[in-house]
């Protein structure tokens, strides 16, 4: 029987539909402006009271507050606006005090039974939630350094081993390690050792002057630029763990160029914890404290960090650092003060072992390593000029007697507070920079602008819609009633698979809902102009209905495919925007192919289908058999 669907693709459709239908509705209940309330401490937990005291502080200020709840100890302010939320941040700060942290958050309003299954809204991007925008630079010559030390201090250490001796070895310029021998012979076996061993430097033998007898190792191009791409590549990971750390919903972190990394974190509104966290280097080094006799040369005097008039004579050769640490946590000791439960990987707790059994009673000292960036004014040409200096601290956290042989596991104390225990935690777990950064851009995108661009897009999304409605209503009649259904389950569909896969909408993406509107009524006006057609050179409508959608088929999946092989090399190829209008476009294809070959196939065989028909409403005059 011509134009009626089988039982089961008509199952098949409509089990689709309301899939789509179901996940598509969490879209319609957005996330609301919140603060959240958490215990500065592990052990305080968010009563009635505190949260309590929390609302009636926002109150006073004149803010409505939509609800309020505590959540496994933690309490959630819900609001009405962003405006609401930034200002009620601090009221709750004060109110509370140092016992409690306060941050902005952004609460889900999707219904518990729609939760139930997994359903939310879509994930919205940079500008439409607003956040910051940062580019940062990664100091190569820093990178490039700091291999080059690790490399002097191994190849001193084997040297040792082999017991071949020199007189002094430095990282010089030009990207190299001078070692420097009393005699020819010494500077041979040195040769051979390290030509064997170390394939990455190109070596060259000179002598500067009388009994002088130097070994110079410079790295080769391939090997600077290995461990280039390396610092980038250690970078983008780190920071990826530190932004998965702060609780960032979908941020991009992405490389540019070679020696640039971007980073987009929607959401965000305390750009200075966000700058912190992701620009710090936070690493850490293990060093025993030298002994009295020991050589000035291998020996440096550092700061501790909380008494700046104190210092220590530690040795320049490192245990291990933050690199091998494997988790930290965040705990207290015995007296209630901060500390940081370390435990290192499987070569840091074998290096530490190794050093400290012969070190008892013996202190080593914990050093915290950091670089930031200092703006200072001067006048150039006349001119006044801000000139950015880069700052490397080194301070010591503890220096503690070693009372027996260290493991994998041992804390760290002498922290200032429980945050900065905190912090210092969550740095070591997301792991350690290969080299320092710096902030070269930022950018920040407010809440309302966001709220404007989400305004203007679904302005335009519902314009172009409406009037394809209307167009398709007026030109094509009942066939066009039928096609306006089909695309608004387009639509739902696009939704709800976006909101399935957890894609992030972006501005770009509402202009590629916007062009798949289009594309989607476009094969239908291909069907519906075919059928046109085939009814003007005679055919029956049943038959003219069959023939129009199986003679446009070609047409449709051709125009389709080949504009999906374009969406996918754009996300391929793309980053930021581009990736985002991509996805759009590659899930609105399929779902517009979809509903114009199936859904709406099956709403004309569902109204003509199966009996016989005199005329078809399709446009112009009414077609006749």
């Amino acid at each position: 029987m011509l134009n009626k669907y089988p039982l089961w693709k008509s199952l098949v459709i409509l089990i689709a539909v309301v899939i789509g239908f179901i996940y598509a509705l969490p879209n319609l209940y957005p996330d609301d402006f919140a603060v959240q309330i958490t215990g500065a401490r592990s052990s305080t937990a968010v009563d009635e009271r505190t949260l309590e005291r929390a609302v009636s502080s926002i109150e006073e200020a004149g803010f409505e507050v939509k609800a309020a709840s505590i959540n496994e100890r933690n309490g959630l302010i819900r609001l009405q606006s962003a405006e609401a939320q930034l200002k009620s941040r601090p009221l709750v700060q004060s109110v509370l005090g140092d016992e409690y942290l306060v941050a902005l958050n952004m609460a889900p309003s999707t219904p518990d039974w729609l939760r139930s299954v997994g359903a939310g809204p879509m994930k919205l991007g940079l500008d439409l939630r607003g956040g910051v925008h940062f580019l940062l630079e990664v100091d190569m010559e820093s990178a490039l350094e700091q291999r080059l030390e690790a490399y002097s201090s191994q190849i001193k250490r084997e040297l040792r081993e082999e017991r071949i001796r020199y007189r002094g070895g430095d990282v010089a310029d030009n990207n190299s390690i001078v070692l420097t021998f009393r005699d020819e012979a010494a500077r041979a076996e040195a040769f051979n050792q390290v030509r064997d061993q170390y394939n990455e430097f190109v070596l060259d033998q000179r002598s500067p002057g009388e009994e002088e007898f130097e070994l110079v190792l410079t790295l080769s191009e391939q090997e600077i630029r290995q461990i280039e791409d390396y610092a980038v590549e250690q970078n983008l990971t780190t920071i990826r763990n530190r932004v998965n750390e702060l609780g960032v919903a979908e941020p991009m972190v992405q490389r540019q160029g070679r020696e640039r990394i971007i980073v987009e974190l929607p959401g965000v509104q305390d750009t200075a914890q966000a700058k912190r966290i992701l620009g710090a280097t936070a690493n850490l080094e293990f060093r025993l404290e030298a002994r009295q006799d020991a050589p000035s040369g291998a020996t440096e005097v550092l700061p501790f960090r909380n008494e700046p008039n104190r210092t220590a004579r530690l040795e320049r050769e490192v245990i291990a650092t933050g690199n091998n640490v494997a988790n930290a946590q965040q705990a207290f000791d015995e007296n209630g003060q901060p500390q940081v439960n370390i435990t290192m990987d499987g070569p840091g707790g074998d290096m530490m072992n190794r050093a400290t059994r012969n070190a008892i009673q013996r202190r080593m000292a914990v050093i915290f390593i950091e670089f930031r960036t200092e703006t200072e004014e001067l006048m150039v040409d006349g001119e006044p000029t801000v000139v950015e200096n880069r700052i490397e601290e080194q301070s010591i956290i503890s220096l503690a007697t070693i009372q027996s042989a260290l493991g994998a596991s041992f804390r760290i104390t002498g922290l200032d507070s429980i945050n900065e225990a905190s912090e210092l935690a969550l740095l070591l777990r997301a792991g350690s920079l290969a080299a320092p950064m710096y902030f070269v851009e930022e950018r920040t995108i407010g809440p309302s602008l966001g709220q404007q661009n989400i305004d203007a897009g679904f302005m335009s999304v519902s314009l172009g819609f409406i009037l394809v409605l209307v167009y398709m209503l007026i030109y094509y009649r009942g066939f066009g009633l039928v096609a306006n259904v089909a695309l608004t389950i387009n639509l739902m569909l696009l939704l709800a698979c976006m909101s399935i896969l957890s894609a992030t909408l972006t501005l770009p993406g509402i202009a590629g809902i916007v062009l798949t509107v289009g594309m989607a009524v476009d094969a239908n006006v291909l069907i519906f102009e075919r059928i046109k057609e085939e009814l003007k050179a005679g055919m029956p409508p049943q038959s003219a209905i069959s023939a129009g959608y199986s003679r446009a088929f070609v047409s449709i999946v051709d125009a389709n495919i080949t504009t999906l092989l374009v969406a996918v090399i754009l996300f391929a190829m793309g980053s930021g925007p581009v990736k985002g209008f991509a996805i759009t476009l590659c899930i609105g294809i399929l779902t517009s192919m979809f509903c114009a070959l199936l859904v709406s196939r099956g709403l004309i065989n569902l109204t003509y289908g199966g009996r016989k028909v005199d005329n078809l409403s399709i446009g112009g005059k009414l077609s006749n058999v």
